[in-house]
Order: structure tokens, then sequence, then C-alpha cells
């Protein structure tokens, strides 16, 4: 039986070899490391169902390893959401023309209106708790405007139950997957056919190659320099100082720790910091945002517990499945009586559903450059105000957030 600190031991250096696999081969880059991190907490999951080879719920030692477990989601998290707004250059806008803003304000206001019509229409199927599907509802409209990110947030401020996030990862992950297959396939000309507008952009063609040649997202080469290794380790002291800073808060305010509050001051003082161009330009720390991102997601997965997937666990991968496809057309519909191109809708649609990291590899396939800046323009966006809206979705619930 694998003892609880090889186990914890192994929840980093998988999220290594990850990184390892992902600057080597060509593949890896088009699945993604959070997708490449849960598919292994996923096997490890599968793996202890038919082994056993973690211990037993119920036993010391299993008690030791759900500590471990939750100690690590929950202070992941935190530390990842300042790392990875750093780096984020809000100031794209003032490169992008107002149909950048259009698809921005169409593809949330799409994902948005698809949430609520879908919860409606499946919240009252066999789910077991009604509070667990508003919890679902609320993590969607995280991931769906601000990815993983902004997920991995909602999840711990609203207290989910971790299988519950475990199961709406990977029932996501298996909508989702496909259909950035079949952008990269050649799906973005169907596209092209009901937005047959041309591209406006501000942005020159040479200025979007050299953004894309820099590889803005996910390079993890050279990360261990020591020049750029002792500013990234800045970059962490200065997030863990903010989650210092909204613990304080939470404290001052209600005399406890509450994640609400913890996440949303974490988040709005990263976003005016990444004002900052010294802050800006700390190297990596989107990187070291992401690690601790997979390190979170090898967690989650390996949670997943293959025996609770029964009828209304289906439930969760409809209402997801109606939520893309429902966003998608909205979103087209938005766009043609907006006259946005294809491309544009393409790269900006995927940046909210996937997150910017995704951007790239979809503009490299569509061979139009100049859409890369504000795909990645509408993807920060989505990471800033992800949580935002996400908490605002659960309070109209009815979701206790204190």
């Amino acid at each position: 039986m694998i003892s609880s600190y090889l186990m914890l031991a192994g929840y980093f250096i998988f999220p290594i070899l990850i990184i390892l696999i992902f600057n080597r081969y060509k593949w890896s880059q088009k699945v993604g490391t959070v997708i490449l991190a849960y598919a292994v907490g996923i096997i490890i999951a599968l793996l202890n169902t038919a082994l056993g080879f973690l211990p037993a719920e119920g036993t010391e030692a299993y008690s030791a390893l759900d500590s471990i477990q939750r100690n690590l989601m929950s202070v992941c998290v935190p530390i990842a959401i300042p790392l990875m707004l750093f780096n984020s250059d809000f100031k794209l806008w003032t490169k992008s023309l107002p149909k950048t803003l259009a698809v921005l304000l169409g593809g949330i206001l799409s994902v948005c209106v698809a949430l609520v019509a879908g919860y409606f229409i499946f919240r009252n199927h066999d789910f077991g708790s009604p509070d667990e599907f508003k919890n679902v509802a609320v993590m969607m409209t995280g991931i769906y405007t601000g990815g993983t990110l902004n997920f991995a947030a909602l999840g711990e401020m609203i207290h989910a139950d971790p299988n519950t996030i475990s199961i709406t990862l990977a029932f996501e992950e298996i909508v989702t997957l496909p259909f950035i297959v079949f952008i990269l396939a050649g799906g973005y000309k169907l596209f092209r056919k009901w937005l047959p507008f041309k591209d406006e952009t501000s942005v020159e063609e040479d200025a979007s190659h050299e953004v894309l040649k820099e590889s803005t997202f996910e390079n993890y080469h050279g990360m261990l320099q020591p020049k750029t290794f002792g500013k990234m380790m800045l970059g962490l002291l200065l997030s863990i100082l903010m989650l210092g800073i909204g613990v304080g808060l939470s404290l001052l305010i209600l005399g406890k720790i509450n994640e609400l509050i913890v996440i949303l001051t974490i988040t709005t003082l990263a976003i005016i910091a990444s004002f900052s161009k010294k802050i800006r330009e700390l190297p990596k720390t989107f990187e070291l945002g992401m690690f601790f991102i997979l390190v979170f997601s090898v967690v989650v997965a390996s949670k997943f517990d293959v025996t609770k997937i029964d009828s209304s666990s289906l439930t969760i991968m409809w209402y997801i499945l109606f939520v893309m496809v429902t966003s998608i057309v909205l979103h087209l519909l938005f766009c043609r009586a907006s006259k946005v191109s294809a491309d544009l809708f393409t790269v900006g649609h995927i940046s909210l559903l996937c997150s910017p990291p995704f951007v790239p590899p979809v503009v490299e396939a569509i061979g139009n450059r100049k859409v890369l800046i504000s795909g990645i323009a509408i993807g920060l966006v989505g990471y800033a105000i992800g949580t935002y809206l996400g908490t605002i979705f659960a309070t109209i619930l009815g979701l206790p957030l204190f």
C-alpha cells in the first residue's frame, strides 16, 4: 500500500513529468497540460479502484491522505491565481478594435444565458442534493468564462464536494475536447461560411507573429535558470503575500477564514498589480501558477470515484453539453449580427471555453495570426471576471458564501 507521504510526493512529481512531456512532444501541446494532469489523476483513481493500493476509507492512513489532499486543494488555487494574472497585459485592449469587445460581450452573454437556461431545464432531474447541482452550475460559470483557474477557485469558494468537482471536470473534458479537435481539424471553415466577414484589427501581422513566436503562455523552458528562477520566486512571494492579505481581511471582517473573501481579494489585488510593468515582466509567473493548477488537477482527479457515477451523475454531462452547444449557437448569432469575422469568433469562443493557452494552437490551425492578440485579450478578461460572475450566480441561486 502506498503511503500518504509517497502519494504527496507524486502529486508534485507528476506535474513535473507532464511539463517535461509538454516541452518535448507537439501532440501534448494540442491536448494541453490540464487535460494531461486530469488524465493522470483519473488513471490513479481507476487503478486504485481496481487494485486498492491507496489507504482504505475509514482507516487512519486514509484520514492522513485525505487531509493532505484537502490542504493541497485549498492552497494551490489561491497561490496560482495571482501568479497567472501577473503577466496579463490588460492594456492589450488598446490594440484591439470594438469587434473584439463585441466577441467578448457576446461570448459571456451567450455562456450565461446557456448556463441559466440549462440550470432550469436540468435542475429537477435526479441528482441527490439540489445544492450540488447549483454548485455544478456555478463552477461551470467559472470554467466557461475563465478556464480551470476560475473553476477551481469557485469550487473551493462554495465548498463543492470533491467527487462532484471530479465528475464535472471529467464530463467537461469529454464534451469540450471533441470541439477543440473539430476546430483544429478544419471545423473553423464552417464558421467562415456563416460569418463571411473580413477581419478588422489594428494589430499588424508581424506584431502578432512576434507574440506567437514568444509562446506567451505555457513556455516552461528556462524556468530553472538562476536569473529567471530568482525573479519567479519573487512573484511567488508576492502571491503568498496577497494570500496573507486575503486571509487577514477575512479574519478582520468575519473572524474566520472565508474562501469568498480570500479569492476575491487576491484576484482584485493581482489584477491591480498586473498594471505595474515591473510585476508584469516578472518571468515565468504564469507557468509557475500553471504548475500549482496541475498539482490541483492531479489531486482532484485522483479523488474521482467511478463507482459513484450513475444516472444522476450523467445529468451533469447533458447539462454541460447543452451549455456548450447553446452558447456556441447564441454566440454565432450574436457575431453574425455584429458582423464579426469567423476567425475572431473562433479564437474568442475557444479562449473563453478553454482559456488563453489554447489560442496559439488554434491560431496556427486557422492560419490567421491577426486574431491572436484579440483572442488572448478575450481570455485574459475571462480570467479576471470569471470568479466574479460565478460569485454573482452563486448569490442568485442562494448558495451560502459566508
